[in-house]
């Protein structure tokens, strides 16, 4: 029996809840636009290397992802219900604006780094090398220690190859609104390092025509050990600075509130940004958008059990009269009774949220259990296969992609409806789960352990990249991004549905004091009387 066509007996979704979807997935992946174009803060942007297509940039993927996973896909045409306004045109303009200034930025500081190392490594070389060529018969013979220079300084170059290949040219992870500044200051001290000892060879080597071959090469010697103990100060500046921690940081996830604690050395803005960005990819539970809707609607239906009235001059001058009269009893009891109905309504919201959640947490349970036990009958009836198929010619055993596709259609639609009731199926395809599957048949794993990733939302690097709805981000800032922490510093990093809100406090000063307790303190004496039976 074909998997696709099994579970698509089990699926059933109406049309009216996928044309619900498509209209919520368009409503959020419409962004507010501003009409006032002033802002307080600062707004730059980190993005990460464009290799896939963004979940929100691209409304085929999502209209593409078939939450039945087995339901025939239908196409309709019509009038596009897409349109594009003079303003869209205009931030259209500026989003390619500020991304060729980035590309062209990194590509130009890149230029400039190589440019610059090349002539750190061909500089040493030819410092010997010219003399040789313009006035060698003119030269003081090179000595045994003078050869030996050469050894000295073939190794140290070798040594500052491999440093300067491990500290600089790594792949960048994000592309950052603004330069990094002390990379920036280390490659402005190389330059005029090079540049005074240019300076330097120029006039009192090359003019003068220096006959002391064995001062030239212990010249280039210097300039190599020079440019090795820059290399020692950019390791300390640019790696060993920030390890050890100063300031702790709060990162508040603005849909759920959900939050975590980092320990941050000396960054700027934008690199506490990026180091942020990569913890919360581990850390955080994958955004489900899905959780959210429960609580809208509540206060959906909250808000259409209120009553708005509207209090004209007319309403307000019969008030005033009945207040001048007098109160009637009719009237009095009127206005009671409507009082006392407003607060039963309101003191009933709160048992309405209570059973409510009790309900949902009923249903995820007994969903759960018959979840657990069908994929532990589909694990035990794959014991069962392997130990037919070792009786079996090597050529009839089923590899690990086949069993699971025939176990697979047991649980699918108990595993549907468990993540339907849990608000996860958009992030688990039928191919995902296959794989998954076939995955932990492979490498002989437990039920517990293919059912790790279903019962508990993981992070987001567990999920497909179209599935993160967040991979360009915004760093809003009131400091400039490339300052350094401090104490009280807020900025926000923001993405598409939701945002980051971080808060930067410092590690408070320490001070440990000690106290010395004399050992004949802890002595004591334990007397027994005669008398006990002791």
């Amino acid at each position: 029996m074909d998997t696709e066509s099994t579970y698509s007996e089990y699926s059933h979704y109406s049309s009216h809840s996928r044309k619900a979807q498509r209209q919520g997935s368009r409503d959020r992946h419409k962004s507010p636009r501003s009409k006032d174009g002033s802002r307080s803060e600062k707004s730059v942007t980190i993005q990460a290397p464009p290799t896939d297509p963004l979940l929100g940039n691209d409304s085929r993927a999502e209209e593409g992802q078939d939450d039945n996973w087995g339901e025939t896909t239908t196409a309709i045409t019509g009038t596009s219900e897409h349109s594009v306004s003079q303003e869209d045109l205009a931030g259209l303009s500026k989003d390619l604006e500020d991304s060729v200034g980035l590309d062209c930025k990194r590509y130009l500081v890149f230029t400039v780094a190589a440019i610059l190392g090349l002539l750190v490594f061909l500089t040493p070389i030819a410092f010997i090398l010219l003399p040789q060529i313009l006035w060698r018969s003119e030269l003081e013979p090179c000595g045994t220690a003078c050869e030996g220079l050469f050894i000295s300084v073939a190794f140290k170059l070798l040594i500052l190859l491999i440093g300067t290949w491990a500290l600089f040219f790594r792949q960048p992870k994000a592309d950052l609104p603004r330069v990094f500044v002390f990379r920036i200051l280390t490659l402005v001290l190389i330059f005029l390092l090079m540049f005074s000892y240019w300076l330097f060879y120029g006039v009192r080597i090359l003019e003068s025509k220096d006959l002391n071959y064995h001062g030239i090469v212990q010249f280039s010697v210097s300039l190599v050990d020079a440019l090795l103990f820059v290399h020692y100060l950019a390791i300390i500046v640019l790696e060993l600075r920030q390890l050890q921690p100063m300031f702790t940081v709060k990162v508040v996830r603005s849909t759920d509130g959900e939050s975590r604690y980092y320990s941050l050395g000396h960054l700027s803005i934008q690199r506490a940004a990026l180091v942020i960005l990569e913890n919360y990819y581990r850390d955080f539970a994958v955004y489900n958008p899905m959780l959210l809707t429960a609580s809208k609607a509540r206060a959906a239906k909250h808000m259409a059990g209120l009553k708005v009235y509207s209090v004209d001059a007319a309403l307000v001058a019969k008030l005033k009269m009945y207040l001048a009269d007098g109160p009637d009893t009719n009237a009095a009891g009127q206005s009671r009774a409507m009082i006392a109905a407003a607060a039963h309504r309101r003191d009933s919201s709160h048992n309405e949220l209570y059973y409510e959640e009790a309900d949902y947490e009923r249903r995820v349970r007994k969903r759960r259990a018959r979840l657990v036990v069908a994929v532990e009958e589909a694990f035990t009836h794959v014991k069962r296969m392997q130990a037919e198929e070792q009786q079996k010619a090597p050529g009839e055993v089923m590899d690990a992609r086949e069993a699971a596709q025939a176990i697979f259609p047991s649980m699918a639609r108990v595993l549907q409806k468990y993540l339907r009731t849990t608000r996860q199926q958009p992030y688990h395809t039928m191919e995902s789960i296959l794989q998954h599957l076939a995955f932990c048949i492979a490498h002989n794993m437990t039920p517990k352990a293919f059912l790790e990733r279903y019962l508990t939302p993981g992070p987001t690097l567990q999920y497909d990249k179209d599935r993160w709805f967040s991979k360009h981000w915004t760093l809003i800032s009131e400091e400039a991004v490339t300052r350094g922490l401090r104490d009280g510093v807020v900025f926000v990093l923001k993405c598409l549905d939701f945002s980051l809100v971080i808060n930067v406090k410092k590690i408070p000063f320490i001070k440990l004091s000690e106290e010395f307790l004399d050992p004949k303190f802890h002595k004591f004496a334990f007397r027994l009387q005669s008398e006990t039976s002791v």
